[in-house]
């Protein structure tokens, strides 16, 4: 009887899984010199990485993206990058695009205190820090925020609304 039962079980783990998947051209298992922060002591080129994500959930209405290190030695960790209403049409953000104005899509306020992409910069000599890319599938169209809207509140949003993500891990130290 175990075994049926053990086969059932990942029989409907099978069913019910979902292939929503992120991938990057650009990231690599480290962050390179384009994708670290210019200022708070960091020489980079502060450009985001090219990102793609397929096989949303159905249901999807839009995404999401949010660049988070929980390892900032803040209490809280440290956001890097918010982006929100992307529209369920757009599957890739290009290499610079958290670096421009958008039209079609709101990027919202980074704990640098500025909208747009902010590389990574962690302390020197701190251990190499996680820097986590999470596509969010969310179900409704748009989000009702601005630009204006700091992290914690787009996060609420992002909780109640996110009916799928897939996440893609880079590292830097210095």
């Amino acid at each position: 009887m175990k075994k049926i039962l053990c086969t059932l079980g990942l029989t409907a783990s099978f069913l019910f899984a979902n292939n929503f998947t992120l991938t990057s051209s650009d990231l690599k298992g480290q962050l390179t010199n384009t994708q670290v922060f210019n200022g708070f002591g960091c020489e980079g080129e502060n450009i985001s990485p090219q990102l793609s994500w397929s096989d949303a959930p159905k249901g999807t209405k839009s995404f999401a993206l949010t660049v988070y290190d929980p390892d900032a030695p803040t209490g809280s960790g440290w956001w890097h990058w918010i982006v929100f209403d992307i529209p369920k049409s757009k599957t890739t953000l290009e290499t610079g695009f958290g670096n421009k104005e958008q039209k079609d899509v709101v990027q919202s306020m980074t704990d640098f205190g500025k909208t747009g992409f902010g590389g990574a910069c962690p302390p020197v000599g701190d251990k190499p820090h996680r820097y986590i890319f999470t596509i969010h599938a969310l179900d409704v169209e748009k989000l009702g925020l601005d630009e204006k809207a700091d992290s914690a509140l787009v996060g609420y949003y992002l909780n109640a609304h996110t009916i799928g993500k897939s996440s893609l891990i880079s590292y830097y130290g210095r």
